[in-house]
């Protein structure tokens, strides 16, 4: 797998994150992706070699290594990476959408016009999108994690386990290469994963309070301004300020006239 290629494309999403965004793809490339390149493939590189049972029946060992690893550790986090970050491409075509849709316009109408003060900026689809992808994040790397657990019934793998199915003789004790070190990876990988989903529920907090806010603010703008159009003056008291007029009469003398306070109140 090329990850220098994902690694491309995930790049711009960082023009389009929050700070927690920047920060959940910080620990995925640097402490997943790099662990899991540089360290964990050559961890489970000879995995089934390594596997040993106390029996020279043939098939025994690979049965008895299909029963207890259906799928390899390393390739269940492969799968992982690549669904947890295929949602933040959403956001890149999303922007790559926009930025379509303000060539054309500015090709329609000239160079001067806009259809966005920003393309990049998080308001209408592009928050929705950028919002559903951080659920899509989070419901992955919580299927995963479930996955995990449930094909090895807990991160933890023994030195010795049991196997007596066909075609082995009976009961056969097998024995897993570099237990210790496997599930010090494992514990590493899942404490990696459930780091980058407290972020993800962090910027969705984040977003959606920010959201609250905004609508709020909008509000308490447009408030006293549709109080005042229903000419309620019982709610609305409108106060004409204060006008000092001077005129001239015609013997020259200067005459200060005063509006009078006008005001609409209970």
């Amino acid at each position: 797998m090329d990850w220098k290629m994902l690694q491309g494309l995930l790049s711009g999403v960082n023009k389009y994150s929050t700070g927690f965004g920047r920060i959940w793809l910080s620990v995925v490339f640097v402490f997943r992706v790099l662990v899991f390149v540089v360290a964990a493939e050559r961890v489970w590189s000879d995995d089934q070699k390594d596997f040993d049972c106390n029996t020279r029946q043939p098939g025994c060992p690979n049965a008895c290594y299909d029963y207890y690893f259906p799928i390899s550790h390393t390739r269940l986090w492969a799968l992982q990476l690549i669904f947890v970050t295929c949602p933040s491409l959403l956001v890149v075509m999303h922007v790559a959408y926009r930025e379509d849709r303000e060539r054309k316009y500015r090709a329609k109408h000239g160079e001067g016009a806009k259809l966005y003060d920003n393309t990049g900026q998080k308001h209408g689809g592009l928050w929705w999108t950028y919002l559903l992808s951080l659920f899509f994040k989070t419901g992955i790397e919580f299927a995963f994690l479930y996955l995990l657990h449930l094909i090895y019934n807990s991160f933890f793998l023994p030195r010795v386990v049991k196997c007596d199915i066909s075609p082995c003789p009976n009961q056969v004790d097998c024995y897993i290469g570099h237990p210790t070190e496997k599930t010090i990876f494992t514990y590493f990988m899942v404490g990696a994963s459930a780091f980058c989903i407290v972020l993800n529920v962090c910027e969705i907090v984040y977003l959606i309070g920010m959201r609250i806010n905004r609508l709020a603010r909008k509000n308490s703008m447009k408030a006293p301004r549709d109080r005042c159009k229903d000419h309620d003056c019982s709610v609305c008291s409108l106060a004409v300020p204060h006008l000092d007029l001077k005129l001239v009469s015609r013997s020259g003398e200067i005459i200060r006239a005063s509006a009078p306070n006008l005001s609409f109140k209970d």
